[in-house]
């Protein structure tokens, strides 16, 4: 019973959410799933790295299918998701852990710029 009342909690506080708190979360998932990754390819359990940088494609793939194409900054966006993918398809194929630390900030880096923008958005608002 308390199983179902976390999830209807769960449920109404992502329909509660603006679009761009959503994509915050979108972005926190995709660092927990490069960290997870990390750790994982360390530990050598090579079936938890490949689930993780599966989700993390996909987590990209969702945020290129979600992009607004009328900006010119989409276009931009569009080719740095291609550029992850097409990266995160290299680590995983090779499990080469000193590219993925080459990745991990730069994703880190892509979610705080969406956080400030996220902020700065909110108090106009």
């Amino acid at each position: 019973m308390e199983a179902q009342g976390y999830q209807q909690y769960k449920q109404q506080s992502v329909n509660t959410m603006t679009p761009g708190e959503l994509l915050i979360v979108l972005y926190d998932e995709l660092v927990k799933r490069v960290a997870r990754a990390d750790l994982a390819l360390e530990r050598e359990d090579y079936p938890l790295f490949e689930a993780s940088m599966d989700r993390c494609v996909d987590i990209l793939h969702y945020l290129d299918d979600t992009l607004d194409r009328q900006y010119p900054i989409s276009g931009e966006l569009h080719r740095l998701y291609d550029f992850f993918c097409y990266d995160f398809s290299r680590v995983k194929a090779g499990r080469n852990r000193e590219e993925l630390g080459k990745l991990r900030p730069m994703i880190a880096d892509l979610r705080e710029s969406f956080r400030s923008a996220e902020k700065a958005t909110a108090a106009t608002r």
